[in-house]
């Protein structure tokens, strides 16, 4: 659902300046001409074409052509080669190559030169231009099909990845795409602030010598404590805010006079300390060892990236909008409320023209996962938090709406970790599949399967060495004759299991408070200890969640 979500704002989306929210268009040569010019006096600018973006390959062709056009300079991946000159790129890469089209410095009487070059590289580059500033390394980027004429910002084309938090041009740029950052918290680093630095109060990995008076960090910290007058055998907490943040955050440049005497000698150095967050985030950075990374992640806690709010895109693709909704906002509304929102979308004749065929797939698939009991469910809900039941369902309406006729499907157990009223709703999607014109072979204890089943097959009698035989085979009601299946003895009610006539009485009970991970309202239960308990709840409410 999430890729044709992709390709419909991609297609029919409005997009909008991140900075300032105002609807961006497409940016005339002209204002481009007015935007350069805006820039200081003699200010030093290359005109770069950006013809390879994040393409695999070697490019040969590219570098051909362009060296038969009678261009002589290149960018490839941030650096720059003349033509003349074998350029060698890795096949199995992915490369960002730039055609040098012009180098000029800003001054009155370039508007001609300045308004043909850019019309060049527009051309080349399929209305993209780039403006290098060498001297500033920086660069203004300029589009015919969007920009903010107020804010000066420009954007690369929209396209189906720059939806996708898997892909470099659709990802955030801080964390990646994933949505939240590994940061070094101060709490796990000092977990004991009641303790001194002498008494060992800085727990993390490479700081634990401070409380030894030979080890060199141990020589730093007296170096702070003498320049900003504070005593290192003085608990932790009781440090003003002032020397917790100079110990945490560094001294912002300033240098302190560290006396140290090791095993090579006796020296006096100028340390400017980057404070202890910088430095094992420097340290975690730098080392090779995947067991001393993990070591360090013991103090370290998951926090929402601030650039994205956890959205995981860009925020150029987040203020691309449709029915007044970015992609990521529509990925928490519930598949029921996105049903609704989908149904009641107004668009230009244009947009439905375009986009018609892409609403009526997704329209197609929510409809599915409502028809399979998951309209609760948000498509940023993550795979690993599913319940059992979900996830199969999940699979289940991917069979559904890929309306395969004549295929075998093979199901082992598939009512393992179902409720009675999600069976209902499973077994209503299997003769769904069935009705469409397939085959549905299901391994399956449960009895309504059996019931509705339009032909059983009975292995055993028993189990291991007992079992491997053909008891009987036919319907529900052939399988209930049968003297020798234990099936059809258990599904005619001639066998039962008893039910207990007598209960056990608790030992103690224990407390679960607050209650609120996934599915979860903050929610108390008392657990009764010495006792069998049974957790029950249809599938999806939380029952695995508050056990784990």
């Amino acid at each position: 659902i999430y890729d044709y979500y992709r390709l419909l704002y991609a297609r029919i989306g409005t997009p909008h300046c991140p900075k300032c929210g105002k609807e961006i268009k497409k940016q005339t040569v002209d204002q481009m001409v007015d935007a350069v010019m805006a820039l200081p006096e003699r200010t030093k600018i290359q005109l770069l074409a950006p013809v390879v973006r994040g393409r695999k390959g070697e490019h040969v062709k590219i570098f051909d052509q362009a060296r038969k056009s009678g261009y002589v300079r290149v960018m490839v991946d941030g650096h720059q080669y003349e033509l003349s000159e074998e350029i060698k790129l890795e096949k199995n890469k992915k490369h960002n190559i730039s055609i040098v089209v012009d180098r000029l410095m800003v001054r009155e009487g370039i508007e001609k030169r300045l308004t043909d070059s850019l019309e060049t590289t527009l051309k080349l580059a399929e209305g993209l231009a780039v403006v290098d500033l060498p001297d500033q390394e920086e660069s203004m980027t300029f589009s015919q099909s969007f920009s903010c004429p107020d804010c000066g910002i420009s954007f690369e084309e929209i396209e189906p990845r720059s939806f996708s938090f898997n892909n470099p041009f659709g990802a955030c740029p801080v964390c990646h795409g994933l949505g939240y950052k590994m940061e070094f918290s101060p709490e796990l680093m000092i977990p004991d602030t009641s303790l001194s630095i002498s008494q060992g109060a800085i727990a993390v990995m490479g700081w634990q010598s401070a409380a030894d008076a030979s080890s060199f960090t141990h020589a730093i910290l007296v170096a702070l404590a003498e320049a900003y007058h504070f005593d290192l055998d003085t608990p932790f907490r009781d440090y003003p805010q002032e020397i917790q943040d100079v110990i945490l955050h560094g001294t912002g440049g300033r240098e302190v006079r560290v006396h140290y005497r090791g095993q090579r000698g006796e020296g006096v150095y100028d340390v400017a300390f980057e404070g202890l967050i910088k430095n094992v985030e420097r340290r975690y950075r730098e080392t090779g060892s995947e067991l001393t990374k993990q070591e360090y992640e013991n103090f370290m806690t998951i926090t929402p990236c601030k650039e994205c709010g956890g959205r995981r895109l860009k925020k150029e693709s987040l203020a691309v909008t449709i029915g007044g909704k970015n992609i990521s906002e529509l990925t928490e509304m519930s598949i029921n409320d996105l049903n609704t929102f989908m149904e009641q979308l107004k668009l230009t004749k244009q947009q439905h023209l375009i986009g018609d065929q892409v609403i009526k797939e997704i329209r197609s698939r929510l409809g599915f996962l409502i028809d399979v009991g998951l309209d609760y469910l948000m498509l940023s809900r993550a795979t690993a938090t599913l319940s059992g039941g979900e996830a199969q369902r999940i699979r289940l309406a991917t069979q559904i709406g890929s309306g395969l006729v004549g295929v075998a499907y093979i199901l082992d157990e598939p009512s393992i970790g179902l409720h009675q009223r999600d069976n209902d709703k499973l077994l209503k999607t299997l003769k769904n599949l069935r009705d469409l014109g397939n085959t549905l072979i299901v391994v399956e204890h449960d009895e309504d399967t059996m019931l509705e089943a339009d032909w059983i097959v009975d292995i055993g009698p028993g189990a291991g060495e007992h079992g491997g035989y053909l008891v009987a085979e036919g319907t529900a009601q052939d399988i209930m004759k049968c003297e020798k299946s234990v099936t059809g003895a258990y599904l005619s009610g001639r066998i039962r299991i008893p039910v207990p006539s007598q209960r056990r009485q608790p030992t103690g009970f224990l407390h679960i408070i607050g209650a609120a991970e996934n599915n979860l309202k903050h929610i108390n239960v008392d657990i009764p200890l010495g006792v069998m308990t049974c957790v029950t709840g249809v599938s999806g409410s939380g029952k695995s969640s508050i056990v784990n």
